[in-house]
């Protein structure tokens, strides 16, 4: 293995973040409507927002299978193969978004709880059940941190 294929996660950051959907339609007016993603492009099958970090792209299943050759089968209802996690300033902002994206008609899994990994967490899923979480570190930060412990 070369020195660049090793190092491909520290070499070049990841720049889109790409969701499989059944409706592209459908998905495009959650984000917009409920999250307030800025549609930047729009393709036939296929659309992109940008937000805050990355870009987040959204692509029809039968459209990505048709032309990339990937499967277009779908999990069953409620099987996350993904997450998209959103870090927040405090535990209380992620308080604040559960209500505010509540009562624009997100629906969360839960209220937001205090996690073993010491982080104040809240979770709700796309129109597709793509999972997305919302957190913020507890006093103390991280636990597991990979770069303190060497």
């Amino acid at each position: 293995m070369t020195a660049s294929a090793t190092q491909f996660a520290q070499l070049y950051p990841i720049s889109d973040l790409c969701f499989l959907v059944t409706d592209v339609e459908r998905a495009i007016a959650f984000y917009v409507g409920k999250l307030g993603f800025k549609l930047r492009r729009r393709a036939p099958g296929f659309a992109d927002f940008k937000g805050a970090g990355l870009t987040l792209a959204l692509w029809e299943i039968g459209h990505i299978s048709r032309h990339a050759g990937v499967s277009g089968n779908r999990a069953e209802p409620r099987v996350h193969k993904a997450c998209a996690a959103v870090e927040v300033s405090s535990p209380r902002a992620v308080d604040d978004l559960y209500r505010d994206l509540g009562a624009a008609g997100v629906r969360f899994e839960g209220a937001p709880a205090d996690y073993p990994w010491n982080a104040r967490c809240c979770y709700f899923a796309d129109p597709d059940d793509n999972l997305w979480e919302i957190y913020a570190w507890l006093d103390g930060g991280p636990v597991g941190d990979v770069d303190k412990a060497s």
